[in-house]
């Protein structure tokens, strides 16, 4: 089976948001990683039916539970190599997206992407959260707030939860056992002004078990969070 093909099986669920164009932005999306990949740690998966269930099946999965069609504004933040960003953009190409991420030389891979994939309405910012978060340009203006990075719920909780608008959401994506995480970021969630909504748990082809955390901003993030000097992963809420 060509990739081409491989990539429209897969995203048959999705049929109505994917045309013939997306499919080709998906595939360059790959060549890109993989040439990158060579000289800069981008991902451990290369393989391209790995990627593509991994890296951009588990991505969108998102839309499956959650309505992201009318967001005006969604940040994707420790973004990596562009997930679940850049998929999430090739879908919903009107939507507008921030990817922001802490190392320079990924914002370079995520710009050479946006160029070659023609997307538009989409930025990729190089900063840490502890500082973007400060800025009245970033703080409680979007909409959605997704993030694959990996850090614990009150860690992870605190650099996101501060870019939430009230009424927005932080969106988690988790692996493996997660209660007794979710049970420490309880506090946390709380007093940056979230509410942890029901968790949806769900599996890659039947065998890779997966989490979403979703936390609905209920009031404003008080203005010492997220705190600086790597306190949130030092010292968890």
């Amino acid at each position: 089976m060509e990739r081409k093909e491989k990539l429209a099986a897969c995203f048959q669920k999705y049929e109505k948001l994917i045309d013939d164009k997306k499919l080709e932005q998906f595939l360059n999306y790959y060549d890109l990683l993989i040439e990158w990949n060579f000289f800069m740690n981008l991902t451990a998966i290369t393989d391209f039916d790995e990627v593509l269930e991994k890296h951009f099946l588990d991505s969108i999965k998102m839309i499956d539970y959650f309505d992201i069609s009318k967001a005006d504004k969604i940040l994707d933040l420790g973004t990596g190599a562009g997930f679940p960003g850049i998929p999430l953009k090739i879908l919903y190409p009107e939507l507008n997206f921030v990817l922001m991420d802490s190392l320079n030389k990924r914002i370079k891979f995520l710009n050479e992407v946006i160029l070659q994939l023609g997307l538009s309405n989409i930025t990729a910012i190089h900063g840490r959260a502890e500082e973007a978060a400060k800025n009245e340009k970033y703080r409680e203006q979007f909409d959605f707030v997704v993030s694959r990075a990996v850090a614990n719920l009150s860690t992870l909780s605190e650099y996101c939860i501060p870019f939430v608008k009230v009424n927005g959401m932080f969106l988690s994506y988790k692996s493996g056992k997660i209660e007794e995480e979710l049970e420490n970021g309880k506090k946390a969630i709380q007093i940056l002004g979230g509410k942890c909504e029901e968790i949806v748990h769900f599996k890659l082809n039947h065998e890779i078990e997966r989490t979403f955390i979703p936390v609905k901003k209920v009031k404003p993030t008080p203005k010492k969070y997220p705190r600086a000097g790597g306190k949130p992963s030092k010292e968890p809420l």
